[in-house]
């Protein structure tokens, strides 16, 4: 169905200088921060590269391809000398005369970077005043290192206290901490926590589930890692035991209220509720309160008074045409609540922090033509019975009532293929009529953007719906049906691989061809599993050395496959499902990334950008975002902009130009 479509060394540190002019290159980290042993910091005049322009509507050429000027190659960054974090001394946390007294080891602090002290400072702030919090660092700043650092310090992991008996008896009566995060990244925290400290570690996870509750209730126990699905199974359980801290890692996974994971969350017992999410709000205000209402309740007020005092201001207050006075009361109401957030949450910025590190980030969107059989099959589809309902949904009723048409006699469609699909078992039509066919439709659109085989019937539905597909797609390709080898799925080689009837495979080859013959590294994004599969076909054909990882590769192979396209330089692609690479990889080896197909989510794009541009990175990185010009995804890149503004405005308080009319749920001001 639609919706499925839509997851030390521990001597003491000195300076020390580059001896040498040109030492030789070091391999990449095999995390972002867990093997922070060397520190980037080049003299400010050592790397000035041109900055590319951003080529938003390619140039074509006389065959109507789309042409892309060849791309200077970037300087490589040179190696830099072994510089410490900081002193080899412990960093104390705790009020000055507070007891017992509250440090960082030694060992774990020399080799955090200032802005990690200042986290691990902000976190322990709010464990001794007793209530939660969220540290909102953008992606690959290192707050799961923030985060163990902290518990370090809380636990009285530093050898050099040992003679405080008194501190260490303290320590003992401490509760377990809980971490909840994606399955595939309880190795990292697991690695991590190996890495960093000496903790008495179990994953929550698997058959063993019963076995770890065992010892956990024996006090064999300091840190349990689960799952989101695990917990939410087992909530009743986890839930009865009484957690000293619990972090939830990716926490923007508590948007939603009404999920069971925000419901079984609510459950646990204790006031110190951290979360860790580089995304903090995605797609509505109203997240915020939800986020913040669970690490702190009350700490926004009621969902009714955060709705009429911050989120309706805040969203007409960006209207393009929005009055000078919903203006202001907008600006003070973003100034108002940047301030209570303050209190509970900390967010920096790679730009803030660790930008003197690193070369810098350029997005480029590219808007690609389709193809002419990709433009005959897309316009067709626009007139089908369901897409037209949707069009004509407020236009007056044919019949002369005062009722508009999606109110009156087309509020079904039953000559519509997609919409007697729906209601297969209900031809009366359901409640939402005609709504429902909002998704359905969006999806087809975006389908024929992208790949005319992608819209063909899916082996793996059910075979109604394969039958419904096949039957959708003889109308939409009409004469041009046997140039796309019919309408069941093809499994044509050569068909499949061939670039000429899409317009974005067009303009990837181009630009893999380029990269790649300067020594470029790449990695290639789609949200879809189908078309991952034909861009895997194309790579083979073009004879590109490539990895792949989407949702079918085990999570224990995973890092395997990340640790090689680190490693090897033959590897010139790295293939990647955007929900199954979205967290927990790091692969700075590659310098070029390309979002095949854009996400209603921006977040979700930007998780994918941050797999390449994040700490031990040593080239600029450069991102580009395809889309079919005068597609339905315009229409997607501009929600995810509207929704990127609210963003920033409701977190960071940044003014942002006004550029839609459109007000998101809101009626009177639809969006276009």
């Amino acid at each position: 169905m639609a919706d499925n479509e839509f997851k030390e060394t521990l001597r003491p540190c000195s300076s020390s200088a580059i001896s040498d002019p040109n030492p030789p290159l070091r391999k990449p980290p095999k995390s972002s921060i867990s093997q922070q042993l060397l520190r980037l910091d080049p003299p400010d005049s050592l790397y000035q590269l041109p900055r590319q322009p951003i080529r938003e509507s390619p140039a074509e050429d006389k065959h109507g391809e789309p042409t892309f000027a060849p791309l200077r190659p970037q300087r490589e960054s040179r190696s830099f000398s072994l510089d410490p974090r900081g002193p080899y001394e412990p960093l104390v946390v705790s009020s000055p005369g507070e007891f017992p007294l509250v440090q960082v080891p030694a060992s774990i602090n020399c080799r955090l970077l200032e802005h990690q002290r200042e986290g691990v400072r902000f976190l322990y702030s709010l464990y001794k005043n007793d209530h939660g919090g969220v540290l909102g660092d953008d992606m690959g700043l290192g707050k799961t290192i923030q985060t163990i650092a902290f518990l370090a310090a809380v636990f009285g992991k530093d050898a050099e206290l040992v003679e405080h008996l008194d501190n260490l008896n303290d320590n003992v009566k401490k509760g377990p901490v809980l971490i909840v995060c994606p399955a595939s990244v309880i190795h990292n925290w697991e690695n991590e926590f190996s890495e960093w400290a000496d903790f008495d570690v179990a994953v929550y996870h698997g058959p063993n589930c019963e076995m770890i509750l065992e010892k956990l209730q024996a006090h064999c126990i300091e840190i349990l890692i689960t799952s989101f699905d695990t917990f939410r199974i087992h909530d009743r359980i986890l839930s009865e035991i009484n957690w000293e801290i619990v972090v939830v890692d990716e926490a923007h996974r508590l948007k939603n209220e009404k999920s069971r994971l925000y419901k079984a969350c609510l459950g646990i017992k204790t006031k110190k509720r951290l979360g860790l999410t580089g995304t903090i709000m995605q797609n509505k205000i109203l997240e915020l309160f939800n986020l913040f209402d669970w690490v702190s309740p009350g700490s926004l007020g009621t969902r009714e008074h955060f709705r009429d005092f911050y989120e309706e201001p805040l969203k007409h207050g960006q209207r393009l045409n929005a009055p000078d006075r919903f203006v202001q009361v907008a600006d003070k109401r973003k100034q108002h609540l940047v301030s209570v957030l303050r209190k509970y949450l900390l967010r920096r910025t790679k730009e803030e922090t660790i930008g003197h590190l690193m070369l810098g980030k350029e997005d480029n969107v590219v808007f690609c033509a389709m193809s002419e059989l990709q433009k005959r099959v897309y316009k067709r589809m626009l007139e089908q019975p369901d897409i037209q309902c949707l069009i004509n949904k407020d236009l007056p009723c044919s019949c002369g009532s005062p009722l508009t048409q999606a109110e009156c006699c087309h509020r079904i469609v039953p000559n519509g293929a997609i919409w007697s699909y729906l209601h297969k078992d209900n031809p009366e039509g359901c409640d939402s009529c005609p709504f429902c066919l909002v998704l359905p439709c969006l999806i087809k659109l975006q389908q024929i953007s992208n790949h005319l085989e992608l819209i063909k019937p899916n082996p793996k539905d059910e075979i109604d719906k394969q039958k419904k597909d096949a039957e959708l797609t003889t109308i939409v390709f009409d004469a041009d049906i046997d140039l796309v080898g019919g309408s069941a799925q093809n499994e044509n080689f050569m068909g499949l691989s061939d670039v000429e009837h899409c317009g974005k495979m067009r303009a990837l080859e181009k630009l893999l061809l380029t990269w790649t013959s300067n020594g470029d590294k790449i990695l290639l994004f789609s949200y879809s599993v189908r078309m991952l599969n034909i861009l895997e076909k194309f790579l083979i054909r073009k004879g590109y050395c490539f990895s792949r990882l989407d949702g079918s590769t085990p999570t224990s192979f995973r890092q395997s496959l990340v640790d090689d396209f680190n490693r090897s330089p033959s590897k010139q692609v790295f293939l990647i499902s955007t929900r199954a690479g979205g967290l927990g990889l790091n692969l700075v080896s590659a310098n070029r990334v390309i979002i095949f197909d854009p996400n209603w989510n921006p977040a979700q794009d930007l998780q994918a950008q941050d797999r390449s541009f994040r700490y031990g990175q040593k080239r600029h990185v450069v991102v580009f975002r395809l889309l079919s010009a005068g597609s339905l995804e315009e229409l997607v890149y501009s929600r995810q902009v509207y929704k990127q503004q609210l963003s920033n405005i409701a977190v960071s308080g940044k003014m942002e130009k006004r550029y839609f009319e459109g007000v998101q749920d809101c009626k009177e001001f639809k969006a276009a």
